[in-house]
């Protein structure tokens, strides 16, 4: 995977051999000889990836990552700091700093760019998922809820067949608020089989099963887009980590490895899978909010529309019958008129609910506006239809709607017209216009009775 890199180091030597690196890797390079320039960089150019050197005359990289981490046009960009530093504490410090990875030169070509194609995947996956989210500064802000989740508790598994080995490392992450599960107890086969799992720390160190094969299926059944895998491994096994984060894995750490440092990297992996997470779940109630009547829960006439027109087509091409039942209720605007717009609004949503209590699986309900309804009824003929409409008739007049509060009770009652496809040659319009026909005659004849227009 080629990605947009920015190399940000105070020696020019280090710039040009980096970059001769990540070309012959077929990744585009931008260079930065200190912080500034860095800054400027990354919010003019976009990058995917940012290798940050840690010591910079003037304004240090743990500086520069914090800036950019705190910069909404920024902060989604992984960046990994490199150095010669090798104390645990300053890894500790870059990764607190906000650093999605923090290596300690020397560091072996395999071994980068391993870790470069994990971050490039990250990357990747959350500028695609920001660029269908609102192009607006606070599409990038986390809301006070977004953040909270960010920082709530995980579900952690030690995937490790030595049981107390397992055993050491679940001890070096306890206290830190998160639930820790082993692989071998009963609890943590559950949470692997419901996937109720935010990150695995798996060990390479297995002899009865393949780590690596753990990777690639994981990846295969789409594990690794709702989990991270850290994996930890020993000298002899450093080949197989590089491979293991191709296959998959987020992050790698060589055991025996510092407590905090490992703290924090399971920080930096549970903060990175719960960003992507949240800006999913924003596509998704986009998705909603734009099919989806607000008020009542209900599909709204953009989504009805497409939905009469999907099977209009299939009921054409032999897929039986499609009918519509019109809704409105009975003197609604007096409603209005007398108990006030919120009590409308009571009634409506006290509607909606009773309306798809009321309907069969298959059938589609939607409010097209005001105080009309429509249910979209697939492979029904008409007098099943008007079967299922004298249903929801009956089911609102059924009980008293209440409102203010369930101080008063109101009695409300609906008309109805149904309609189904005549033939291939009509239109959706045509047969809203027949369904809207007969509930006009159902008003006009008094109101809380169903009638259905056969042409």
């Amino acid at each position: 995977m080629s990605a947009r890199v920015l190399v940000v180091d105070d020696i020019e030597a280090n710039r040009r051999l980096m970059k001769a690196k990540l070309e012959n890797r077929y990744h585009t390079v931008s260079l930065a000889a200190n912080g500034h320039e860095a800054l400027d960089l990354a919010v003019r150019e976009e990058p995917q990836i940012i290798l940050l050197d840690v010591m910079m005359p003037g304004m240090d990289g743990y500086e520069v990552c914090r800036r950019l981490k705190t910069m909404p046009e920024t902060r989604h960009i992984p960046v990994a700091m490199l150095t010669a530093l090798t104390d645990a504490e300053d890894r500790v410090r870059g990764l607190e700093a906000g650093a999605d990875d923090f290596l300690s030169k020397p560091i072996d070509d395999e071994s980068l760019f391993a870790r470069i194609e994990a971050l490039g995947r990250y990357g990747s996956v959350t500028a695609q998922l920001r660029e269908q989210n609102a192009r607006t500064a606070s599409a990038d802000l986390l809301s006070a809820e977004e953040q909270a989740r960010i920082d709530a508790s995980a579900c952690i598994m030690v995937l490790d067949e030595n049981i107390d080995r397992a055993r050491q490392m679940a001890q070096k992450i306890c206290g830190i608020g998160h639930k820790v599960v082993l692989w071998q107890d009963a609890e943590g086969q559950a949470s692997l089989a419901s996937e109720h799992l935010d990150l695995i720390i798996l060990s390479l160190s297995g002899q009865s099963h393949d780590p690596l094969r753990l990777c690639a299926n994981f990846k295969a059944a789409g594990m690794t887009d709702k989990l991270s895998i850290l994996v930890t491994y020993s000298q002899p096994d450093h080949m197989r980590a590089t491979t293991a984060m191709g296959l998959g894995a987020s992050d790698m750490v060589r055991i025996p490895v510092n407590q905090q440092e490992l703290i924090a990297r399971i920080r930096t992996q549970l903060r990175r899978q719960r960003y992507v997470d949240i800006l999913r779940k924003r596509i998704d109630r986009g998705l909603e909010l734009s099919i989806l009547d607000q008020l009542t829960g209900l599909y709204n006439r953009r989504y009805m529309l497409n939905q009469l027109e999907q099977w209009r087509k299939r009921s054409e091409s032999g897929g039986g019958p499609v009918s519509v039942v019109s809704l409105d209720i009975d003197h609604f605007k007096a409603i209005n008129d007398r108990y006030g717009h919120q009590a409308g609004d009571q009634v409506l949503e006290s509607f909606a609910k009773r309306l798809r209590q009321n309907i069969r699986p298959k059938d589609i309900a939607c409010r097209p506006g005001g105080e009309e309804f429509l249910v979209i009824m697939p492979e029904t003929n008409v007098e099943n239809a008007q079967m299922g409409a004298e249903r929801i008739r009956h089911a609102i007049a059924a009980e008293p709607f209440m409102v203010d509060g369930q101080k008063t009770q109101l009695k409300v009652t609906v008309s109805a017209g149904v309609a189904t496809f005549l033939d291939k040659d009509e239109t959706v319009a045509e047969l809203l216009h027949r369904a809207d026909q007969a509930l006009y005659t159902a008003k006009q004849g008094g109101r809380n009775q169903v009638i259905s227009l056969a042409a």
